[in-house]
């Protein structure tokens, strides 16, 4: 009789870990609270079911050969980078080629995951369901975590001395998917991330002026690197990561910041690195042009609100502000797993090579998805859910005793 697995979420780790389940012939069930596959990638117009969504302009950051599950590569006409529509389409073809959908309960919520009272010998999960008001409960003999990074909006405002004096418009860039709506309006971009980036610079067009605040500056790197080529086929070497393994620290750096500045000048443009900061990276072939025209403002990080400015670090103050997003970036949670496990998983405390809970008898349950890549996000999950599913069949066997996964080096 075939394990069953349980899936928790249908989004680009969650289709994969789906997909690997089949492959070493398991029965995997996925729960999705939503109505359709791709999570983030699936674009809505608002975000009042709470769920995290790309805006509409958002553009891939990894070429299409970098970007891809390994064993359905990308359509020859995709183009290199693909808007998220584009890359939603490519997630369909990947469930209907492989037949995924039968195998997805969609708007259901996952309400816990607990362990049976004889786990320490069977492994077991005991998995309760809600869908539509109706409740169900489950056993399954693993599961795999799949929700993924971009879950509960950070919004420090406790950091921001005067935040709540400020009488214009508060929002996080969750909210955000179009630049309408802000015509002729004075917007503060609070973070310099890939969103932040992105929204200044689209905001850029339609906004009377755009401020765009950081702390610790960022190297922009642009989409179209030497020769025409995408960037990741230029940087993505072997020779560079052997250059990387074998140089000091500080030659590296110095060797970075030259090639950074040789194409833009990044102190003239105000996004120079901070100093005792560990370097950036924002893919973004728009800002530095946008900066030059004076659409878009660099700001160093915000001192002070008042009801309608804000004041900064360099002791600049910016009057009549209309608009403040933040791009803050996400923090995650597991409201569905029991204590102490839920808090183990939220904090990243001691998950074997950033999948397995090692304070757990069995190595059945595994996160999937919560790493931070310089690449695509769908070639790493896929590795992850292939090892976690030949764990679960007991095909490898690389989980540390529970006796010493305190002292275990490999938890992160």
């Amino acid at each position: 009789m075939a394990r069953r697995v349980a899936v928790i979420g249908a989004g680009v780790s969650g289709l994969s870990s789906i997909k690997c389940c089949l492959d070493e012939d398991l029965e995997p069930t996925c729960f999705e609270r939503s109505n359709d596959i791709g999570g983030l990638w699936k674009f809505t117009e608002t975000s009042k079911d709470g769920m995290t969504r790309v805006y509409r302009s958002l553009v891939t950051n990894v070429c299409k050969e970098m970007s891809c599950y390994s064993d359905f590569p990308f359509q020859e006409d995709y183009p290199n980078y693909m808007n998220q529509g584009k890359f939603w389409d490519y997630l369909q073809e990947f469930v209907e080629h492989f037949d995924l959908l039968k195998y997805i309960r969609f708007r259901t919520t996952v309400c816990s995951v607990t362990k049976r009272p004889d786990f320490s010998e069977t492994g077991q999960w005991d998995v309760v369901t809600e869908t539509e008001g109706k409740r169900d409960r489950g056993v399954f003999d693993a599961v795999m975590v799949c929700t993924g990074h971009f879950l509960n909006p950070h919004l420090p405002l406790e950091s921001f001395p005067g935040i709540h004096k400020f009488k214009g418009q508060i929002l996080h860039s969750q909210e955000y998917k179009s630049p309408e709506g802000f015509q002729g309006k004075r917007v503060l971009v609070i973070g310099l991330g890939n969103t932040g980036g992105d929204v200044a610079v689209e905001l850029s067009r339609t906004a009377a002026q755009v401020l765009l605040s950081t702390r610790t500056g960022a190297w922009v790197i642009h989409r179209c690197s030497n020769g025409g080529y995408p960037y990741n086929m230029v940087i993505t070497r072997r020779y560079l990561n052997f250059m990387a393994q074998v140089l000091p620290s500080c030659v590296l750096n110095w060797i970075q910041e030259r090639q950074m500045n040789k194409r833009l000048n990044h102190e003239n443009y105000g996004l120079s690195i901070t100093k005792g900061r560990k370097p950036k990276f924002i893919v973004n072939d728009e800002l530095p042009i946008c900066i030059l025209c004076g659409t878009v403002t660099m700001k160093t990080s915000v001192k002070e609100f008042t009801e309608t400015s804000a004041v900064f670090e360099d002791g600049t103050v910016e009057e009549n502000l209309d608009v403040v997003i933040f791009t803050t970036g996400y923090t995650f949670s597991f409201p569905f797993l029991e204590e102490p496990l839920k808090s183990l998983c939220t904090k990243k405390i001691f998950l074997y090579k950033q999948v397995f809970p090692s304070n757990l008898e069995r190595a059945t349950l595994a996160i999937i998805g919560l790493i931070s890549l310089k690449g695509s996000i769908l070639s790493g999950t896929e590795l992850q859910a292939r090892w976690a599913t030949r764990v679960f069949k007991e095909v490898e066997l690389y989980i540390p005793s529970k006796g010493s996964y305190w002292n275990n080096a490999d938890c992160e």
